[in-house]
């Protein structure tokens, strides 16, 4: 009897009784998650870049990337105090984020424009694997295996599938059909080895603030404006146009380098790196979602090739 109340009572739970390791560990697994949860919401606002600037192809590249670029910078300011001074960096390391933000985005939104946007964007997103390409060429004391040599001919043939697939789709408007090697999916390959090099370099420059980031924004914004004036004709937008702007800069181009920086700062960077293979697939399933047309097997045959060869860079040893 006595054992049995005992066994009762001690299936009791005392008060301040609670183990400190219980607490360490509810802790701990809760700081580990945190850059998890900071990676998909940058993933989730990059999944809808895409399908932002289709939806503002009348607007020009320039204009966009310039406006969409300054408003993202004013997501630094109560990251750093409001004092602006927070985001100096040494000029290499200014370059390199201009080289970075300015052009890749001017690229992509020139791609979506005149190539099948789903295709182009597919294209885009070969930056993962090229960053595993290029990283032996870039960072020190790296070295190219057959893995990832294997990855590279996987990835680049998906681009090819999706490409020779857009071949029997419609050009831009939905007039004529788009031609194989239609050259709106080159700056869509350039803005892939912009930001694969882009990501690669800045490990070879110091470390830098998270607010920098919005010092790169700025100065590419306004690099941007000044060359829509000097080469792009000046244009009226609508309320709907400044609203649309007004997301892209304050989400894929603004919120998104933030958490994202945040996420690799706090977290292990190959569990995020990962995390980044969802962006292909999120993006192309949302930008064929608007768009109200079906993906054909083209396009999900090559989504399924570069995803499984990003994945199969980062797993080579």
């Amino acid at each position: 009897m006595r054992s049995t109340v005992a066994s009762i009572c001690g299936s009791v739970p005392q008060p301040n009784t609670v183990r400190p390791e219980r607490v360490a560990g509810v802790s701990a697994h809760r700081a580990s998650l945190a850059p998890s949860l900071l990676a998909l919401g940058a993933i989730g606002l990059w999944s809808s870049l895409a399908t932002l600037g289709v939806a503002l192809d009348h607007v020009p590249p320039f204009l966009l990337t310039g406006l969409s670029l300054l408003i993202g910078s004013l997501i630094a300011l109560p990251l750093s105090g409001f004092q602006p001074t927070r985001w100096r960096v040494p000029l290499p390391t200014l370059a390199l984020g201009i080289y970075g933000l300015f052009s890749y985005h001017f690229l992509l939104f020139l791609a979506l424009r005149h190539a099948p946007p789903v295709q182009a964007n597919l294209v885009n997103y070969l930056w993962p694997l090229l960053m595993v390409v290029l990283a032996p060429v870039i960072l020190p004391g790296m070295t190219l295996r057959p893995m990832h040599i294997m990855a590279a001919l996987l990835g680049f043939a998906g681009a090819a599938v999706v490409i020779l697939g857009g071949a029997s789709g419609t050009g831009h408007a939905g007039n004529a059909p788009s031609p194989v090697w239609a050259w709106g999916y080159v700056p869509a390959l350039g803005a892939a080895f912009i930001w694969a090099s882009y990501s690669l370099l800045t490990k070879r420059v110091a470390a830098f603030p998270t607010a920098a980031i919005a010092g790169f924004a700025l100065t590419s914004g306004l690099l941007s404006l000044l060359c829509h004036a000097l080469m792009e004709p000046a244009v009226v937008l609508s309320p709907r146009d400044w609203a649309l702007i007004v997301i892209i800069g304050l989400g894929p181009m603004g919120a998104a380098f933030f958490l994202w920086d945040k996420a690799l700062k706090l977290g292990d960077a190959r569990h995020i790196g990962i995390l980044s293979y969802l962006t292909p697939l999120l993006s192309t399933a949302v930008l064929a979602g608007v768009s109200a047309k079906p993906l054909n097997w083209t396009v999900a045959l090559s989504a399924v090739m570069i995803v499984t060869a990003a994945w199969l860079g980062t797993r080579a040893r």
